[in-house]
């Protein structure tokens, strides 16, 4: 968090003025694509196959002057379209709740608190404060900043950073013209430095605005599911409708009825068309996204939520994902003796520590955000708030900031008095030891006080502090004089849900890899403690530095850490993992990880902690910054896939005995069985059970309990097919027999044959439904779990079946006669007998485990 120099923080705007300018001005956004309106809803169903279908069986019947029948048709056209509408409003609703999810962040200073807001909330005169990796949120003018350097390649095309300077005086935003101007732009990335800056313009006001890009959107985008399902869809429609023009020109010609081989061709053309599929994929990716955002993990990659089932290697940070990222400060080190903080007395430390504790506040932010110096100026509160090693009336003058090449930062300080600049250090140990040039004795005695420390699961600092005169600074810390004062140690406790997420992905069949820059003992402790297997199979960062890819190829499969490992060398981690086959999901929060989440079959960034850049680059946002919601996360891509097969199952299952009975009659020389009006009525069945039902489905309770799938496992693999069409056939095979009997026994045969045929299909595909409900669990089980839409769908077609039975209007529509009780029962015990074999096979399965 940044720090004023000879000035206090200033308060920003009261959340009251905040809201009153978004009421002026309106939110920081710029113009993005609405929600499909009913108009574009409804031109997008009229352009569907099954639409068409259904208006020209309309249209004949119409001709042939069967005024009731072709209303009825078109009546189905208006439910479909309510369905159609339904669907697409609750796939949008669940967009918008990822689009705002997915506002970039920014760090405000609001009723003089610092407040971590959606970029969509600045408003104009809001305080930001902007640090490496942040992408601004808005136009700005910067008031005070270190380093600040900035990537105005987005506006500009120039890929060189452009170094930042506060200038007072200056109150309006100007065009981008080149180095120290104070002009930070919405869209733009600080790449280094951190500062303050007040918001000028927001939204369509913006430099980017001006230009009318559209930024930071989440936008659906096609999966290679998505891909392989049209190329289904494409093909079965080619197919039926050959069959379907076959059939109308076999029909014609044999029987020389033209207009019910017309019906009978676009009956079969409706029976055949899997129109289900493109439906099933928009529901369940839409609502995959927005249910895994419910366990606190964004998805800005559709993708990622079909490859989160098969992923085989999860790789994590330490600091903040397993651990709470909340320091204390537990052991101080000093002249040479140590002190447990546990055990230290309330009142005070021993004064051989007040130098310590005193130069690494100095070397913090006054107003800290990073949970280190947090946990450093709450330990100063403690324990030297009543002395003269609290400064508060010192100012600073300049800051040198961490940086790759030197793990380690300066702060100089000027006393009221003003002899001499006062400069604190504090960092990695080795990296401090390094500022101090402390001799080889030394360096060995201290690196091993380090070690025990980290044995401990401590992270340790090292402290020094120096004196400059009043002079010109030099450029870099290494020209300071620094002597060094001693090791601060501090804790970050493991999350309470950790060990428990890390046995269930074990069990899952998911390795997980631990990457730290911390000591290999820390790294050890936290490992032993959340219970990763192998915890002493560790390879530092200089050891992975010097070894080959064969080489790690063959390390990485037995080793569980990696540390002291720098964010750039997580890249290379990613592309052995996956030249070893493994489908790897990785985390990352810093500007450095960007590359490697960019790489990896799922890239994870931290929403809490993390960079915009990172976040940016990431297929999947992790908000609450939790192992477990990954975990949470990696579950429900399994049930997504799994619920996804189960809809395709039932789907591929249910238009076989459609089909069969469009077909039979032809083979047969019977009369049409089923006409358009039937398989509307059908699909009013069909579309939500395959779309709602069974995306609500709760996952099977093995679910974690099986290796990842083969990413290359197709989602209509040859069984699932198979399957599919042994149950379908069964069913198909019932209503036959049940038709032809009926046709030959019964007095009104074909009216009364076709209601009992029509009532058994539906009876069937009730149980289809129940029976593709779960592939583990017996048909009796899945009754007792939790799924409202199931029982509306069960419900539903048993009131329209009666409705349209025993309406006498609706039943002379649907060309029946009427049935009675015995006859309902009848097609009841039918429509079960076609899932009994099914059950079966899911009892054998179920004996064998």
């Amino acid at each position: 968090m940044y720090t004023f120099p000879d000035a206090e923080i200033p308060r920003g705007l009261t959340e009251d003025e905040a809201r009153q300018r978004r009421e002026e001005d309106g939110f920081n956004e710029l113009p993005s694509s609405k929600p499909a309106s009913v108009f574009a809803i409804a031109f997008s169903v009229i352009r569907e196959p099954m639409f068409l279908l259904l208006v020209a069986g309309g249209l004949t019947y119409m001709v042939l002057g069967d005024v009731p029948e072709a209303l009825m048709l078109l009546g189905f056209v208006l439910a479909v379209m309510g369905i159609t509408f339904y669907q697409e409003r609750k796939t949008e609703r669940a967009l918008e709740a990822l689009r705002d999810l997915s506002s970039p962040r920014a760090l405000v200073i609001r009723d003089g608190e610092q407040k971590r807001i959606a970029g969509r909330d600045v408003v104009r005169g809001d305080i930001l404060i902007v640090s490496e990796g942040d992408r601004v949120p808005a136009d700005a003018m910067l008031l005070s900043g270190s380093s600040v350097s900035a990537d105005e390649s987005l506006l500009t095309g120039e890929s060189v950073p452009v170094r930042k300077a506060a200038r007072p005086g200056v109150t309006d935003i100007e065009p981008p013209k080149g180095e120290d101007q104070p002009f930070l732009y919405s869209g733009t990335l600080i790449v280094s430095g951190q500062g303050i800056a007040e918001v000028k313009t927001i939204g369509t006001n913006t430099e980017l605005g001006k230009i009318g890009t559209a930024l930071h959107t989440v936008a659906p985008e096609d999966t290679l599911l998505q891909r392989d399902t049209r190329r289904l869809v494409r093909n079965v429609a080619i197919v039926g409708s050959m069959l379907s023009v076959l059939l109308v020109i076999a029909y014609g010609l044999t029987r020389g009825d033209w207009v019910k081989g017309i019906l009978s061709g676009i009956t079969l053309a409706m029976a055949i068309l899997p129109e289900e599929f493109p439906v099933v994929l928009t529901v369940f990716l839409a609502l995959g996204a927005w249910r895994i955002s419910q366990k606190n993990v964004l998805t800005r990659r559709m993708p990622a939520i079909e490859t989160l089932g098969a992923a085989t290697i999860l790789s994590v940070d330490k600091t903040g994902t397993l651990t709470l990222n909340k320091m204390s400060v537990r052991e101080l080190f000093a002249d040479g003796v140590a002190i447990d903080l546990k055990s230290a007395p309330k009142d005070g430390l021993p004064e051989a520590f007040h130098s310590l504790v005193e130069y690494c506040i100095l070397a913090s932010q006054r107003d800290p955000f990073d949970p280190m110096e947090r946990a450093i100026k709450q330990l100063g509160e403690q324990y030297l708030s009543a002395t003269e090693h609290i400064h508060v009336d010192w100012s600073l003058v300049r800051e040198y900031p961490l940086s790759p090449e030197l793990l380690a930062m300066s702060h100089v300080w000027c006393s009221q008095e003003g002899f001499d600049y006062v400069i604190a250090a504090k960092g990695a140990p080795e990296a401090v030891f390094d500022l101090c040039h402390i001799d080889d004795n030394e360096r060995q005695a201290l690196c091993l006080q380090v070690e025990i420390m980290a044995d401990d699961g401590l992270r340790a600092l090292g402290v020094a502090r120096s004196i400059f005169s009043m002079e010109e600074l030099p450029v870099a810390q290494h020209d300071f004089d620094f002597e060094f004062i001693g090791l601060v140690g501090l804790a970050d406790p493991v999350r309470a849900a950790v060990p428990e997420a890390v046995r269930e992905c074990y069990q899952a069949g998911i390795k997980i890899l631990m990457i730290t820059g911390d000591y290999p003992g820390t790294a050890r402790s936290i490992a032993r403690q959340i219970g990763l297997n192998s915890p002493d199979s560790l390879i530092t960062g200089d050891e992975l530095q010097n070894m080959s890819d064969d080489e790690l190829r063959q390390r990485i499969s037995n080793t569980s850490i990696f540390a002291r490992a720098a964010p750039q060398q997580k890249l290379r981690l990613v592309r052995v993992l996956k030249a070893n086959s493994e489908i790897v999901a990785m985390t990352g929060d810093g500007v450095n990880d960007a590359p490697a989440l960019k790489a990896a079959n799922i890239g994870i960034a931290m929403g809490g902690r993390g960079t915009d850049v990172a976040r940016e680059s990431a297929s999947l946002v992790l908000l609450d910054d939790d192992f477990s919601s990954i975990v949470q996360a990696i579950k429900l891509g399994r049930r997504i896939f799994d619920n996804l097969r189960k809809a395709t199952a039932y789907i591929f299952s249910i238009h076989v005995p459609i089909v069969g009975l469009s077909l039979l009659p032809a083979l047969f020389g019977w009369p049409p069985i089923l006409m358009p009006v039937h398989i509307a009525f059908l699909e009013l069945i069909i579309d939500p059970a395959c779309s709602v039902v069974f995306e609500a489905e709760p996952e099977e309770p093995d679910i974690m309990n099986r290796p990842p799938r083969d990413q290359n496992e197709p989602l209509y693999d040859i069984r699932t097919i198979g399957m599919s069409l042994l149950q379908g056939i069964g069913a198909l095979a019932i209503i036959g027999v049940m038709f032809a009997i009926s046709c030959c026994i019964v007095n009104d045969g074909m009216l009364k044959a076709r209601g009992l045929a029509f009532t058994t299909l539906i009876f069937s595909n009730l149980a289809l439904i129940v029976s593709n409900k779960s592939k583990h669990r017996l048909s009796l089980q899945v009754f007792h779990t939790h799924n409202t839409a199931f029982w509306w769908v069960i419900c539903g077609a048993l009131v329209f079946l009666g409705i349209v039975l025993y309406v006498p209007f609706l039943r002379a529509l649907f060309k029946f006669s009427p049935l009675d009780a015995a006859d309902i029962a009848l097609c009841a015990i039918c429509g079960l007998i076609a899932m009994v074999w099914f059950e079966l096979v899911k009892a054998m399965r179920f004996a064998r485990r």
